[in-house]
């Protein structure tokens, strides 16, 4: 697995699944996408992952993600998508904008700058990735951010 595109690969054994045994551990192909988080990096060593919280043992979202597609923004975002309150202190509304007009989708978030986003319709998917990587590509303000939001929304496509 590699985290991105300029990194070494990084190993995910097979039993950093929640409840994984040699009989139960999911069975990955080659180039599979995973939510995960690196357990162990060191210089001189390749990065290990994992599917597993520390805290609670249990996946907690972490895991294969199915379906859907990826969209890279900068890291700069991400961090500030994923800070406890994204609209207060990072100042991005643009996910919240579009799940309260309605769009139903899931989305990840990697500190690697990936934004997987799924949904039912395509077109969603693709209108949540324009939203955003719109979003990162402008810096936009939130009023902007809303407003883009709403521009999108009426028109309908991508």
């Amino acid at each position: 697995m590699s985290l991105s595109d300029f990194t070494a690969y990084a190993t995910l054994p097979s039993l950093a699944f929640e409840k994984a045994t040699k009989k139960t551990k999911p069975n990955l192909n080659q180039g599979a996408l995973v939510y995960a988080r690196v357990s162990l990096a060191n210089k001189h060593m390749e990065p290990e992952l994992e599917c597993v919280s520390q805290s609670t043992g249990k996946s907690d979202g972490l895991g294969p993600l199915v379906g859907g597609m990826v969209f890279d923004i900068s890291t700069a975002l991400a961090r500030r998508m994923l800070l406890a309150r994204p609209a207060e202190v990072g100042k991005v509304v643009i996910l919240d904008e579009l799940g309260a007009a309605g769009l139903t989708f899931e989305s990840a978030i990697g500190h690697n700058g990936k934004l997987w986003v799924s949904s039912e319709s395509l077109s969603t998917v693709l209108l949540v990735g324009k939203a955003v990587t719109e979003t990162d590509r402008k810096a936009l303000t939130v009023e902007e951010q809303k407003k883009l939001a709403r521009r999108l929304l009426q028109s309908g496509s991508v």
